[in-house]
């Protein structure tokens, strides 16, 4: 259903939005739903975000204060910079009054007048796009003063972001959105109570509201009658890495990590699996033991993992796995705000390590001193950056220390004394 009318030339106009039933879930909500009611809703379709963190969306949505006489904001986060993740900028260029419509239904719920897609600045087409789709959707009296006639207003702007995937983390976005340097605010107070503006604010990724859209005009049941008990719904996995079919698959959760590679990725390109990375570069990757493991946040939790943004990268035999380790490092720390000092200097410290590693210059203690970094940062950096690259660089050491080890020791045994 997320990916319906994606293939159609006319997929992005609000004509054919219309004529396939566009707005008229809203249109529902506005006048046949009072806030609380459009939020209950939402609790019980179960739906869970679809940026990472996988928190209940309505239980988000209700943190937020009632009759506090400020004002409320929406924020949507559209700045996909997890390194795998593609699954946004498709439903922003192919389906963007979707995603704007599930916006103002969450706006109507949280009583916001103003919303703000923040967008990935490198993403050209997704931009001019949902840009369009606003102009559109203003026109015709689906956002602006007294939408669809209903005593709801809501005006949405489009935030370009500038490259900087700290700011796909939450405070940092409105941080970026106010106009400072986008670094993490610490938490609590949580955003729901004092976020844009130090006002109530939700924030929810592009794939959240689209279901939200779905949800109101399918039904409740419709949503819970697919994929797991505890995640119903459907998703977009964004399958890359060196697999024979990548692309985009729209499925239910709950599905093993070897059904997606293998009936839906086609298997390895060369040779066997070696393991596969299940949410993206900062979910610790599983190796090809593992990969029985349930595509849910639960299962995948007790394998270590995370469902993450559900960007499934497959490895085989051709991958060396310290250099995809040194690619993860590199990029964390590339990428760190530099507030904290444990991911500042840790993953600035790993990335030296591993490409002295990868270049033959590795020395005995170089993996424990890894270990030791990886274990510094992790639980002790300001926000989940740092978090997130320790435990993926740390799954790399658990579950293949050989290859570490055949590196380092390939290089330290003086030539003369290496068998022919």
């Amino acid at each position: 259903m997320l990916l319906k009318n994606i293939t159609h030339p006319d997929c992005a106009s609000l004509d054919y939005y219309e004529k396939n039933g566009g707005y008229q879930a809203l249109k529902h909500v506005l006048h046949d739903y009072v806030p609380d009611q459009v939020i209950a809703t939402v609790k019980a379709s179960k739906l869970r975000g679809r940026g990472g963190a996988g928190f209940p969306t309505g239980l988000k949505w209700s943190f937020v204060p009632k009759d506090d006489g400020k004002a409320h904001y929406l924020c949507c986060n559209a700045d996909e910079g997890e390194p795998g993740t593609f699954k946004d900028r498709l439903l922003m260029e192919q389906d963007p009054h979707r995603v704007i419509e599930g916006m103002i239904i969450a706006a109507y719920a949280i009583d916001a007048r103003i919303a703000y897609i923040y967008i990935r600045g490198e993403y050209g087409l997704a931009i001019a796009r949902i840009a369009q789709a606003i102009k559109a959707a203003y026109a015709k009296g689906y956002l602006g003063h007294n939408i669809s006639g209903s005593d709801f207003s809501l005006d949405i702007y489009v935030h370009k972001g500038a490259g900087a995937y700290i700011c796909g983390e939450e405070t940092a976005l409105l941080e970026s959105i106010e106009g400072r340097r986008g670094q993490p605010k610490l938490k609590p107070p949580f955003p729901a109570v004092e976020g844009l503006y130090q006002c109530p604010t939700v924030i929810n990724n592009v794939e959240t509201f689209v279901c939200v859209a779905h949800i109101f005009a399918k039904g409740v049941d419709w949503f819970t009658s697919i994929g797991p008990e505890d995640a119903p719904g459907p998703r977009l996995f964004g399958l890359s890495g060196q697999l024979k079919k990548p692309g985009l698959y729209e499925l239910p959760m709950g599905l093993s990590l070897r059904e997606l590679v293998f009936d839906y990725g086609g298997g390895p390109i060369t040779g066997p699996f070696k393991a596969v990375i299940p949410g993206g570069v900062s979910a610790p990757m599983i190796p090809l033991a593992g990969l029985d493991v349930k595509m849910n946040f639960a299962d995948l939790a007790a394998a270590d993992s995370m469902m993450g943004s559900a960007a499934v990268i497959a490895l085989d035999q051709s991958a060396s796995i310290p250099v995809v380790a040194r690619r993860i490092a590199e990029f964390f720390s590339h990428e760190s705000c530099g507030k904290c000092t444990p991911c500042r200097e840790g993953l600035h410290w790993a990335s030296k390590i591993l490409n002295r590693i990868e270049q033959g210059q590795g020395r005995p203690g170089d993996v424990e001193q890894l270990e030791a970094l990886c274990g510094g940062i992790y639980g002790n950096s300001f926000c989940a950056l740092g978090v997130g690259a320790s435990w993926a660089i740390s799954a790399t050491l658990k579950h293949f220390r050989h290859e570490y080890d055949a590196l380092i020791i390939q290089h330290t045994i003086p030539v003369s004394n290496r068998s022919s």
